[in-house]
């Protein structure tokens, strides 16, 4: 077998779709998912995953939009930070802090598309690229060591896992990203009820537009809701 007929079947097995699984498959993962989302205990550790596309969304952001991206953090305490340079106000900076707390829910929507067209294979190798490309800018030990066990699961389930696998592992993920989405804004606004998180994406924006903190967070609502509604009728073929 020539070096280009491997290609050509690597590139038929990414881009082909697959069965849709069973409607039972795709309940079950969802409620695990809610599991790993729902208990406090659970969500201090599954929470890392969800600041992994959080810090993804400014970075890829500030990127298209035109500013220097000089690194990505992610903390064991579940919080990250992203750095880019570039004019401290004006569109490109309003778009990166807006990035953050809607990445997780529009990913899980992308990702409920790509599923409902039968393209459980395409996620699995786009996920595996993205959190590649992520770790080329982190730049701390624990934020690489949490980015490569993130980008091995997805390698390791599209290379070797099975049909049912595959579809398990996409559907569970994806609903993890619909459901974890929602979480973040409602503890930002709590803790901004106490008094606390001065410095959130929410008061950034609301000091780089004059547009009051509590309209930002409003809006981070209406993503995370609005997308897991949108992506869990995807994922439920209806």
């Amino acid at each position: 077998m020539d070096s280009s007929t491997t290609a050509t079947d690597l590139w038929n097995r990414v881009t082909g779709t697959q069965p849709h699984p069973s409607l039972w498959l795709v309940l079950v993962t969802g409620v695990i998912a809610l599991a790993a989302v729902t208990p406090h205990r659970v969500w201090r550790v599954t929470r890392n995953a969800i600041t992994i596309a959080h810090e993804g969304g400014h970075a890829l952001v500030a990127l298209l939009s035109g500013r220097r991206l000089d690194g990505i953090r992610l903390h064991s305490d579940t919080s990250g930070l992203t750095v880019s340079r570039g004019r401290p106000t004006g569109l490109g900076m309003v778009l990166t802090a807006a990035a953050g707390y809607p990445a997780a829910s529009l990913l899980g929507l992308a990702g409920a598309a790509l599923l409902s067209a039968g393209h459980i294979t395409a996620l699995l190798w786009g996920a595996t690229a993205l959190l590649a490309a992520m770790l080329v800018m982190i730049r701390n030990a624990y934020g690489a060591l949490t980015v490569v066990l993130a980008g091995a699961a997805f390698f390791l389930v599209s290379w070797l896992a099975g049909p049912q696998v595959q579809a398990a592992f996409a559907y569970g993920v994806v609903w993890f990203l619909l459901l974890g989405g929602v979480r973040p804004a409602f503890e930002l606004q709590r803790k901004r009820r106490h008094g606390g998180a001065p410095d959130s994406d929410a008061d950034q924006l609301a000091r780089l537009t004059n547009v009051p903190p509590v309209v930002w967070l409003g809006l981070f609502h209406v993503v995370a809701l609005c997308s897991l509604a949108g992506g869990g009728r995807w994922l439920l073929g209806r």
